[in-house]
């Protein structure tokens, strides 16, 4: 049956069997956030506490004290802060279970706006303090510290570092790069903290000599350190040598989405849900030096996993050749988009391009009853319609498919409250996931919002923090 343009229609044709997984309990991860956050502000007051002990009454008094006082208490919070960007970014599965990956992203993403200040403020407050106690310019103290201090020209280029990885992690300029280009460049920031840490122990005032203070700092880089190797390093090593990945089958599902079917060792020990991500690193010619985050496309069966990719690049296109029995290296599952975060019985899911592959696979670990909402701007685009048309029989779902061109009547009036009313009467009562490109999911959040959905229903892709 063909779905007209410019129209709102459901679809739910009868097919054949699929196994429907028994829904999931609620969870919460309040409690995981409340801890991470009471340990973060303890940690801030420990890492501030050398200067604390160090300083006493009435010793800041002149223009040149303040200056360095202030460069100082500055420079001790750019490195915790600096110290928690990796260790949010470690992926740690504690910290993935206890928080999400949403919330992980989030933080760490302010975060960076405030460790660029502070380092900024640190650099120029201490170069004032000094150049107004030595009486030259700041320009001249400048050349004084780089030529005269230890670790400081290692610093000074760490800082430099960081200020260029922020300026990449802006949404526009991160999106003009390709990923994997954008991401090798992030990754720098393991060298910019190597490059500072000399630097905090050498000059450091509060850091130089052993004491308290000088022991809370090394507990700081240990954990930090540990973080990372255990999540970046030994988790995925561990989880590869398990499963021993392979390449079971690739399927065109059009011209431009393919499908992957995986295979490998203990796959129901993987502890994957519908809704999370890997990345995946295919080990073949052309392909194996980059791995890109996709998400699983069909609920984990402890047989196989699948995703489903759009092919719009090089590396994309390269895998609709890949032959069987390529092997694979993955890192994660990662990832808060799923069922066991949900907080009501039923689900609205609304996707579109690529992000229909998340929710096709939600769909079968979700309550019976939810809304799919698949936007397409031409019926050629409905990719896995028959599979939806499949779940939605077995779950007992109601799926509209959302055809034409965004300024078309149809797809325009359901994107506003009272045509999103129209489908969903009760959406203020579900669960609503989200998955697409930004324009999709920018212009469904601000209808939720008028519609007064609470916030704690609304649930994004990993990919969109």
């Amino acid at each position: 049956m063909t779905v007209p343009r410019d129209t709102t229609v459901p679809r739910q044709r009868p097919a054949g069997r699929l196994a429907a997984p028994a829904a999931r309990p609620v969870e919460h991860n309040n409690a995981g956030r409340f801890l991470l956050r009471t340990l973060f502000w303890g940690g801030l007051a420990l890492a501030v506490l050398p200067w604390w002990l160090g300083t006493k009454p009435g010793s800041i008094d002149t223009a040149a004290e303040v200056f360095q006082a202030s460069g100082r208490v500055t420079g001790l919070i750019a490195g915790y802060l600096l110290l928690m960007q990796v260790i949010l970014m470690s992926r740690l599965s504690l910290l993935e279970r206890w928080i999400g990956a949403r919330h992980l992203g989030l933080w760490h993403r302010e975060l960076g706006g405030s460790v660029l200040v502070t380092i900024l403020a640190h650099a120029a407050l201490i170069t004032v303090g000094y150049s107004y106690a030595d009486r030259v310019g700041f320009v001249k103290e400048l050349g004084t510290l780089l030529s005269e201090y230890a670790d400081m020209v290692t610093a000074f280029i760490a800082a430099g570092m960081l200020v260029c990885i922020a300026l990449l992690s802006i949404r526009a300029l991160r999106r003009a790069l390709p990923y994997e280009l954008w991401y090798f460049l992030h990754l720098t920031a393991y060298l910019a903290l190597l490059l500072g840490f000399a630097h905090q122990f050498s000059d450091g005032q509060e850091l130089f000599r052993p004491g308290l203070g000088r022991t809370v700092w090394i507990g700081f880089y240990v954990v930090t350190i540990a973080a990372v190797v255990i999540g970046r390093i030994m988790g995925p090593l561990t989880l590869n040598l398990r499963h021993r990945l392979r390449v079971a089958d690739v399927v065109a599902e059009g011209p431009d989405m393919v499908s992957i079917y995986i295979t490998g060792h203990r796959l129901d020990g993987l502890g994957a849900e519908a809704g999370q991500f890997f990345r995946w690193r295919f080990l073949a010619r052309g392909l194996w030096w980059q791995a890109h985050p996709f998400s699983l496309s069909a609920a984990p069966n402890g047989r196989w996993l699948r995703l489903t990719v759009k092919t719009v690049g090089d590396h994309t296109h390269r895998l609709r050749s890949m032959r069987p029995g390529v092997r694979i290296f993955v890192e994660g599952p990662w990832g808060d988009f799923t069922a066991s975060r949900r907080v009501r019985q039923r689900a609205l899911l609304i996707a579109a391009g690529s992000g229909i592959a998340p929710i096709r696979a939600l769909l079968e670990e979700l309550p019976p009853g939810a809304i799919v909402i698949y936007r397409a701007s031409a019926v050629h685009d409905l990719h896995l319609r028959h599979e939806l048309e499949q779940l939605s029989q077995l779950r007992h779902a109601q799926l509209w498919f959302v055809v034409g061109d965004r300024r078309d009547p149809g797809p325009r009036r359901l994107f506003t409250p009272s045509g999103m009313r129209e489908l969903v009467p009760d959406v203020t009562e579900r669960d609503a996931y989200l998955c697409g490109p930004d324009g999709l999911v920018e212009q469904s959040l601000q209808v939720l919002r008028r519609l007064r959905v609470p916030r704690r229903q609304v649930h994004l892709d990993p990919f969109e923090f």
